[in-house]
């Protein structure tokens, strides 16, 4: 049986200008390597390029660390930000959760049935309340209660967990506490937040009771990067759901929630597919 070459995910952003392409997809053929799909986008705002190469090293010749070292040289003459994924390593992901738990379920039903290429290394709460779910997981629990004598230690203790458990990958699966810039900072980029769709309208405490009050006709869910400003981050996904006069608070949650759901476990994928690239405060997503 003939092995299955290996296969990469390369993604970069530079300046735009002629040739890029041309350049990238010359240099894998130069080493052994087969294009198996592509994706580009020159934004003419920012006047950046992006793109999105999934590979097979057909020769089979090149080892990843050679294959980064090798593709230096063409990065700098092009002024690349660039990285380049082994497809088969699957990323490590740390779920944290407080009492809401639609979000955590539904990630770890995609993660159990292969749906989410993953390892989840842990998960964090501020609460007890999953640590039977995660046990029937088999992934370890940390309980960090949050006070705001001891946030600043938990936050470092997250930190730790992130840094031992070689973590690619935090998603907030509706975990209620705001971390702080320093944390927000130190995951720039690899830190991801679900809520609803209706801020700034309606912040605070039970949102689809004020949605309620005042007549929404559309209820939705919004999935981004976290950042030191809340709530406020590159946005990753967004979907809606009408909704009607017939609807109670009640039953405007539970769309609400199976909307969260969805939003997440598709920006999620995303991100551990290598699809996400950050354009300044917005992202380019080649779904």
């Amino acid at each position: 049986m003939t092995e299955r070459p290996a296969q990469y995910i390369l993604t970069l952003s530079c300046p735009d200008q002629r040739g890029i392409v041309h350049a990238v997809s010359g240099w894998l053929a130069e080493h052994g390597c087969n294009i198996l799909d592509s994706a580009q986008y020159g934004d003419p705002q920012t006047r950046l390029f992006f793109m999105r190469v999934h590979f097979a090293d057909e020769e089979g010749k090149a080892q990843p660390a050679a294959l980064r070292e090798a593709f230096g040289a063409l990065a700098g003459r092009f002024s690349m930000e660039w990285h380049l994924h082994d497809a088969a390593e699957k990323p490590r992901v740390l779920l944290m959760v407080s009492k809401i738990g639609h979000c955590l379920n539904d990630l770890l039903y995609r993660y159990r049935s292969g749906i989410l290429p993953v390892e989840i290394p842990a998960i964090v709460s501020n609460h007890r309340d999953f640590y039977q779910l995660a046990a029937s997981h088999d992934i370890p629990f940390h309980h960090l209660p949050v006070t705001p004598e001891n946030k600043e230690r938990q936050e470092s203790r997250l930190l730790e967990l992130v840094r031992e458990q070689r973590v690619d990958l935090v998603v907030l699966a509706r975990y209620m506490q705001i971390l702080s810039a320093e944390t927000c900072d130190a995951l720039r980029g690899r830190l991801i937040n679900i809520h609803h769709s209706f801020l700034p309208s309606f912040k605070g405490a039970r949102p689809y009771q004020q949605a309620y009050d005042r007549g929404v006709k559309l209820i939705g869910a919004t999935a981004h990067f976290v950042t030191g400003d809340l709530d406020e981050g590159p946005i990753i996904e967004q979907d809606v759901e009408r909704v009607d006069h017939t609807l109670s608070p009640e039953a405007l949650t539970a769309m609400g929630r199976d909307v969260e759901s969805v939003v997440l476990g598709r920006a999620v994928t995303w991100f551990v597919q290598h699809r996400i690239l950050l354009n300044g405060h917005k992202t380019v997503v080649f779904r």
